[in-house]
């Protein structure tokens, strides 16, 4: 391996030397001759498969590069990123979600993208959230995450949670024998500058689910927190065995929604679908 001066050579075996590099990532860098900064990342992945530590910083968290000196590597950024979207409560199936994996098949789902986009773009300046109303399997979820990875890259503190989930840690709170309680699981949604609520009206709408529901929205609406939903039911009936949204949370829940959010109606196919059509194809 080539250095340009004393300086380079003596930082980069202290490094070595500090996080102990094994001895066959050592002799694979020296069979490969690469330099400081790889050519490629494939070359990266194929010279260090035997190493866990990151090959661009060895896990210092710092990158040399030739002739520049150091600067903070990729992967920290990465693991920045990652950690905050554990904070964020984002689910690990809805991780890769981004606006640019979103696929829109109809004119529908365009349009609910561009709101989307729009409102990640031009938060905090919005009066209103979004309520992706659709059949399953339509994006309503891909687009809700898209948006709070959006604004969580921004620095803005977002929450995502389904809303049963949610239910069911607030009555576990009330358990005893638990260490939480209904104000530290209520506080952070509360609170979040932006909150995505999924599946609302998903839960079996008894008195306490409702009070509960409430609570939420009327705390946010006070307060002007911006709030996404995302809900499988829609506002009017297609056959006479279907519930709407109002059915499930009320009229009057349904009234405040209409003015903290603008309502996007999402159609298509289920495009869950096309895992099976694969699989079977």
């Amino acid at each position: 391996m080539a250095f340009d001066n004393r300086l380079e050579k003596a930082a980069f075996g202290a490094i070595l030397k500090s996080y102990r590099i094994k001895p066959m990532a050592i002799e694979k860098i020296r069979k490969h001759d690469l330099s400081v900064v790889p050519v490629s990342d494939k070359d990266v992945e194929q010279t260090y498969i035997e190493s866990d530590e990151c090959p661009k910083c060895f896990g210092t968290g710092l990158e040399i590069v030739k002739g520049k000196g150091a600067r903070i590597c990729s992967c920290r950024k990465q693991k920045g990123h990652s950690e905050q979207l554990k904070r964020v409560r984002v689910p690990e199936r809805y991780l890769n979600c981004h606006f640019n994996s979103y696929d829109p098949k109809n004119p529908s789902q365009a349009r609910a993208a561009k709101f989307a986009i729009k409102l990640a773009q031009e938060y905090p300046v919005v009066d209103q959230g979004l309520i992706l109303m659709g059949t399953v399997g339509v994006g309503k979820t891909h687009l809700a995450v898209s948006i709070l990875k959006g604004l969580t890259e921004r620095g803005f503190n977002c929450l995502f949670y389904e809303f049963g989930s949610l239910l069911k840690e607030i009555q576990e709170s009330y358990n005893s024998t638990t260490k939480t309680s209904e104000l530290g699981v209520l506080s952070p949604v509360l609170k979040a500058d932006v909150l995505v609520l999924d599946e609302l009206g998903a839960s079996k709408p008894t008195d306490w689910v409702k009070d509960t529901m409430a609570h939420i929205i009327n705390s946010r609406y006070n307060d002007k927190k911006i709030t996404i939903f995302t809900t499988n039911y829609l506002d009017e009936r297609r056959n006479d065995r279907e519930e709407t949204l109002e059915d499930r949370i009320g009229a009057r829940l349904r009234s405040r929604i209409f003015e903290m959010c603008r309502t996007i109606a999402i159609t298509g196919e289920d495009y869950r679908k096309n895992f099976d059509r694969n699989a079977a194809g």
